[in-house]
């Protein structure tokens, strides 16, 4: 009887230091999937205060399209307050707004169509948090043809099991965390290239010249190869190489430096198995 009570006892302990929906949401939306990276405004000196996830930076500027990042706060008429939850999730891992209307790229919805439910939802429950700032954004404007949809609707998702460091990593850099997204070339339209997983090479031009995206395989030549796992870990959360050299942005090294250190271990672990490219 002793042996129970004290099993039922570790439970209700485990079950109060498990995060909440709110607080995994807040987790990745701001470490891992660094949402604040393209939908925060950003100023001279980084994420204009006051303004968290209310849109309109011009993410991308090209022949092909120009494309402006959404209000994504609780304001009801330039944000998403007036929408439903599942309205919101039906926008993240299928890419159609409420009116029918298709969120193209730069946003990953190739590969948020691979996020798990439960993180999905988490996500949903934190994005009702965040306090409503009118703030409204331009439209983007695209001179290609989107598809009229990125794919039969979802399912239900499961995440890899946490112990599988190779496959969460792979979760983490793909659905959550789309690292594979400026990490890998892209081709014409915007798709991704899954022949060069992780070869970088896209340029993204902005006040600090044009920053080049690195080849994050392991090559021994061009890539991480010869950097150890604390090097990949303070790079990515620091913005500082292996040689010391100081690494730029878009790489969102502020959200970032919050990814919790088995998330980390499973990230690394995926780089080292990528294919090595040169």
């Amino acid at each position: 009887m002793r042996i129970i009570v004290m099993f039922a006892m570790l439970l209700a302990a485990s079950a109060a230091f498990a995060q909440s929906p709110v607080e995994r949401g807040r987790y990745l939306v701001e470490t891992i999937a660094g949402c604040g990276n393209c939908h925060t405004p950003q100023g001279p000196n980084g994420p204009i205060p006051g303004k968290t996830l209310a849109g309109g930076n011009v993410l991308v500027n090209s022949p092909e399209f120009t494309a402006v990042a959404s209000n994504i706060t609780q304001d009801k008429t330039t944000g998403i307050g007036a929408w439903t939850d599942q309205q919101i999730a039906l926008a993240i891992r299928e890419g159609k707004r409420p009116d029918g209307s298709l969120i193209g790229p730069p946003m990953p919805i190739g590969l948020y169509r691979g996020m798990a439910d439960a993180d999905l939802a988490a996500i949903v429950a934190f994005l009702r948090t965040v306090p409503a700032i009118e703030n409204k954004a331009a439209k983007s404007a695209y001179r290609i043809p989107l598809p009229p949809a990125y794919g039969p609707p979802v399912g239900s998702v499961t995440a890899p099991p946490k112990r599988d460091l190779v496959a969460y990593g792979a979760y983490l850099a793909g659905p959550v965390g789309h690292c594979i997204e400026c990490h890998s070339p892209m081709l014409p339209g915007g798709r991704t290239d899954i022949t060069k997983i992780g070869a970088g090479g896209m340029q993204f031009p902005g006040p600090w010249g044009t920053s080049v995206a690195a080849n994050i395989t392991p090559s021994k030549t061009r890539g991480l190869g010869d950097w150890t796992d604390a090097q990949i870990d303070r790079a990515i959360r620091t913005g500082v190489s292996a040689d010391g050299r100081k690494l730029f942005p878009p790489m969102g090294f502020a959200y970032y430096r919050g990814i919790a250190a088995d998330d980390m271990a499973a990230l690394i672990a995926w780089m080292r198995a990528l294919a090595p490219m040169d």
